[in-house]
């Protein structure tokens, strides 16, 4: 067992990782309670367990926990400031860009990195990025998810 000192939500947490294969997805769910991310597919394939890792949109599936020491985890749960949504979260509410949900954190999680690395993506741009997360919507929400995501990076 080993502890594991990072920044999660802007707070500085400690995880005694009991098993050093556990995903950073057990983890956040099972040990820390943060049950947003989603369990998928488990191989880092569909977005559903999407976080931030140092402002970067990362599978928490596949990450392990020992690899984040000192580094700034950011989950759907902290992504609010101030008892107000995120913009992201606006506008996918706004663009009705879901449907069952189960998607949607993952997806706002991968949004929001790339309007961090891309403030004024243009539609390509925004559908390019989402391609190369393969975020996936069982749904078929992909035109209420882009206008979303566009809406949110001209507000």
């Amino acid at each position: 067992m080993s502890s594991i000192g990072f920044m999660l939500n802007g707070v500085a947490a400690q995880l005694v990782a009991k098993d050093a294969a556990m995903p950073l997805l057990y983890a956040l769910r099972n040990e820390l309670g943060l049950t947003a991310a989603k369990f998928g597919c488990g191989l880092g394939q569909c977005g559903a367990c999407t976080v931030l890792v140092d402002g970067q949109a990362v599978r928490s599936c596949q990450a392990r926990p020992e690899t984040l020491t000192r580094r700034a985890i950011t989950t759907i749960e902290g992504i609010s400031a101030n008892a107000r949504i995120n913009p992201v979260q606006e506008a996918f509410i706004k663009h009705e860009a879901m449907q069952c949900g189960y998607c949607t954190p993952g997806m706002i999680m991968s949004a929001i990195a790339l309007l961090h690395a891309n403030p004024k993506p243009t539609e390509a741009d925004i559908v390019a990025a989402m391609d190369r997360n393969r975020n996936m919507c069982r749904c078929g929400t992909y035109p209420r998810i882009v206008a979303a995501i566009k809406d949110a990076a001209h507000a």
